[in-house]
């Protein structure tokens, strides 16, 4: 059994449900329990199962330092494994407070705090929960300012440029990272953006922050994705807009999962 999952490689054949490819092609989004697609911009229930079951272990800390509507926390519960989320704004982790009831039936359950994430006191966060670190840590960083989340100048999609959205963000996994332990793993996902007639390679320039830190990059996964919110109902003229210019309609994301080895 690896050090990092509860996986029995005995039974590899009964993982039907684990992916192991590189390309997520996920049909219908898990709206099973409290899960919601509601707030714009979280991502789909899958994505936190498939990784907290290939990288972590029941009991085991995950951290999410952008927790939004808490999709990651409500995962983890669900799954046995204890988790913190940060969230800069404060009716969101009002939100996810009321809607993630402590479960009696597990010990589990999410730690939720109101917080910029490229500045919060993680020390003092284990402290009062009496842990000293981390096994996973989870990044859904904004995909810079293609949703604006907030008003707040600190929230990252906010960020006036490009240089200075990467920086910030480097400050969030510095803060986070410090305490995940030796040899376990994070993973970001996150999309590209298009403007100004080109694609912006928004995902491989966050990848490439984590192996100037000194991670190791161990998957580029690339995942499939419905209409957005914006471009709902939409697919026709999107359609005719891309045959008669000279671009593709973005259809996928990436998750980039990596190794912390010092």
């Amino acid at each position: 059994m690896a050090k990092y999952n509860d996986l029995d490689p005995k039974k590899w054949k009964e993982y039907t449900d684990i992916n192991t490819d590189s390309l997520w092609i996920i049909d219908k989004r898990d709206n099973s329990g409290i899960h919601s697609a509601s707030y714009h911009g979280n991502f789909i229930p899958q994505i936190p199962n498939q990784l907290f079951t290939r990288y972590t272990k029941k009991g085991d800390w995950i951290l999410d330092p952008f927790m939004g509507s808490g999709t990651s926390l409500i995962e983890a519960q669900r799954m046995g494994r204890n988790s913190i989320g940060i969230e800069l704004q404060t009716e969101l982790v009002e939100q996810v407070r009321k809607k993630i009831q402590p479960d009696n039936k597990n010990d589990y359950n999410p730690n939720v705090f109101i917080g910029d994430s490229r500045k919060i006191d993680i020390d003092e966060i284990l402290n009062t929960l009496f842990i000293d670190k981390l096994q996973f840590v989870i990044f859904h960083p904004p995909y810079w300012d293609i949703i604006k989340f907030s008003d707040d100048k600190s929230d990252l999609s906010n960020s006036e440029s490009l240089d200075l959205f990467l920086e910030s963000f480097g400050e969030v996994i510095d803060n986070s990272t410090k305490h995940l332990e030796k040899n376990r793993y994070c993973a970001c996902v996150i999309g590209d953006k298009y403007a100004n007639g080109q694609v912006i390679p928004l995902s491989f320039y966050c990848m490439n922050i984590f192996i100037e830190k000194g991670f190791q990059l161990k998957a580029i996964l690339v995942k499939n994705f419905g209409e957005t919110k914006g471009k709902a109902n939409q697919q026709a003229i999107w359609r005719y807009r891309a045959i008669t210019n000279d671009f593709y309609i973005f259809k996928h994301e990436y998750i980039f999962v990596f190794k912390k080895v010092r």
